[in-house]
């Protein structure tokens, strides 16, 4: 079934609102198998709005509308649909106790635009809203079947979930439903990763294969659509052990939103070792990242911010004169660093981090010229000198990455001796 996800609201058009909505619909109908087309935004304006549902009726068979079914005048999204269907709207009692229960305890006057956020299309299906007051609705056509949801994604995500997923697996239940499994890599770039992969892509059918370039990294999701979920992880499976046999070397870990730091933080803890860190350009970048992975605390004891070249000797006992020789761009400065820091905390591994973020050079050093430093207890300390091209943060965010990437090789190398 074709679906078509219309986005209502002139705030999304002035880009003071992003599009989360879509982005969240597409994925979930998806995976249930249906097949979206379009992605459309409309203002809050009655004949713009009619149009597109004329346009959306000649192409697609489910059209879900997010967004303009609120108390204001400008939430026009149930009166146009109605209209469109050629329905009327009532009052869903259910939804009008809801609203009024709420008024009463916040001790406001019920007003009539209040029981607007309670009417639904008659001849549809109310969909609940548990975590506001604007219910949707679900309109079921001779062709075309309409789908009403509120904007917030804070409502809309829950209502999802728990109100229409159900809904569309009872009414409008697809045969094929889609099963999708993503890769994520480091340290590969993304034109790199698809000429390796080339004559997968170009032949690709089922599973299907696409790239997605993210921020120093690159992700790699593959689709099989069956009506066997045995069968389509069977197909995952063997595409994904083509693609390994090329790009594994590259390879870190699962997942929509997982990170190359929480890969780390959990080797970290399966083989119970525990990681600090000394940072100059990065100024605690790495120690921020690694804060944000929950359960960071029982790997990471702390670590230190070492900007000034006299700090780094006070802070970390390298000897002031050997630094003013070498530099503090240098590979003596960073295994230094790695090395005192975790020998300080008694930790089984430490990175450090040193270099030139930019925009000025420093040291003679071009901006991008970076030094990390990688202590291992069991292994000893080393430093390996990069060239990164960005901007300030870019630079910075690219330290941090190659970083973690060292030390999760490390403990890697550590854990298959």
């Amino acid at each position: 079934m074709k679906a078509e996800i219309i986005a209502v609201g002139t705030e999304l058009l002035l880009g003071q609102v992003v599009n989360t909505n879509a982005t969240f619909i597409s994925e979930e109908l998806a995976s249930l198998g249906f097949e979206i087309y379009y992605q459309t935004v409309v203002g809050d304006n009655t004949q713009r709005l009619e149009k597109l549902l004329d346009l959306a009726d000649g192409r697609s068979e489910l059209i879900i509308l997010c967004g303009g079914l609120g108390p204001t005048d400008d939430d026009l999204t149930r009166d146009v649909v109605a209209a469109h269907v050629g329905e009327s709207l009532e009052t869903d009692k259910q939804a009008m106790t809801k609203i009024s229960r709420y008024m009463t305890k916040i001790g406001r006057e019920m007003t009539e635009n209040n029981r607007r956020q309670a009417l639904t299309i008659s001849g549809g299906k109310v969909v609940k809203n548990p975590r506001g007051l604007a219910i949707g609705t679900f309109y079921q056509g001779d062709e075309t079947a309409y789908l009403l949801l509120p904007g917030p994604p804070s409502e809309l995500i829950p209502m999802f979930h728990e109100e229409v997923v159900p809904l569309l697996t009872q009414l409008l239940p697809q045969k094929e439903v889609l099963t999708s499994r993503v890769l994520r890599f480091y340290g590969i770039g993304e034109s790199r990763l698809v000429t390796v992969l080339k004559d997968l892509i170009d032949t690709q059918s089922n599973p299907t294969i696409a790239p997605y370039a993210k921020e120093n990294e690159v992700t790699l999701r593959l689709t099989a659509k069956t009506d066997d979920k045995c069968l389509a992880d069977k197909l995952l499976s063997t595409m994904e052990e083509t693609i390994m046999s090329r790009v594994g070397t590259f390879f870190y870990g699962y997942g929509e939103t997982n990170s190359l730091m929480a890969e780390t933080v959990k080797l970290l803890k399966e083989t119970n070792k525990t990681v600090t860190s000394a940072e100059s350009l990065t100024a605690g970048l790495f120690q921020s990242l690694l804060g944000d992975v929950a359960g960071a605390s029982v790997v990471y004891p702390g670590g230190v911010v070492t900007y000034a070249t006299k700090v780094k000797s006070q802070l970390l006992g390298i000897p002031l004169d050997k630094l003013e020789e070498n530099g503090v761009i240098s590979q003596f400065c960073a295994e230094n660093m790695a090395k005192q820091i975790g020998k300080q905390l008694e930790t089984d591994y430490a990175v450090s981090f040193t270099g030139v973020a930019g925009p000025d050079s420093l040291e003679d050093q071009e901006p991008g010229t970076v030094w990390l430093g990688i202590y291992s207890r069991k292994e000893g300390t080393r430093a390996e000198k990069f060239m990164f091209n960005g901007n300030r943060n870019q630079v910075r965010h690219h330290a941090v990455m190659r970083g973690t990437d060292l030390l999760r090789r490390q403990i890697l190398k550590e854990t298959e001796k």
